[in-house]
């Protein structure tokens, strides 16, 4: 965690299955931050977690959210996935703009570890595939060494979560 007076914005990347909300609400604990993850608010509006125009429209509210908590001092979790390298470009520099310190934290695991929690956990309707999974994994931009270097912390979590 940043280890300085600014509030935080901690952008969670992963696939489906890498852990990003039990991690992410472990470090809410840590960094006494505030935990935004779409998929809570659409399961507790009873919205389908595969309803991608729903979710576009959260994780607007989400970030309007966060970036006025981020003035006032909170630090944020955004628990999105954030797949593209753009979209994290832009919540770091949105944050970045505000004063806020940001930190990326991209969280992995192997393809069958991945499948193996996503089929326990249940949450999908349809379920997830393997071939869901994979196209997934072909899918997202991984932050590599050079991106990481952009923030004030970036870090690579193999498989954080039994």
């Amino acid at each position: 965690m940043t280890n300085d007076a600014r509030p935080t914005l901690y952008i969670i990347c992963g696939l489906p299955g890498s852990g990003k909300s039990t991690y992410a609400q472990k470090l809410a604990a840590e960094a006494s931050a505030l935990d935004l993850s779409p998929d809570e608010w659409m399961d507790a509006l009873a919205i389908n977690l595969h309803d991608e125009q729903a979710r576009a429209r959260i994780e607007r509210l989400q970030w309007m959210l966060a970036q006025r908590l981020l003035t006032l001092g909170t630090s944020v979790i955004i628990e999105w996935g954030t797949w593209g390298r753009s979209e994290r470009d832009e919540l770091r520099d949105g944050a970045r703009a505000l004063g806020a310190a940001v930190e990326l934290h991209y969280l992995t695991a192997p393809l069958d570890v991945l499948f193996d929690r996503v089929q326990r956990r249940g949450m999908e309707d349809p379920p997830l595939t393997r071939e869901n999974l994979a196209n997934y994994a072909a899918t997202i931009q991984v932050p590599d060494e050079a991106e990481l270097a952009l923030y004030d912390r970036g870090v690579v979590i193999t498989s954080p979560v039994p």
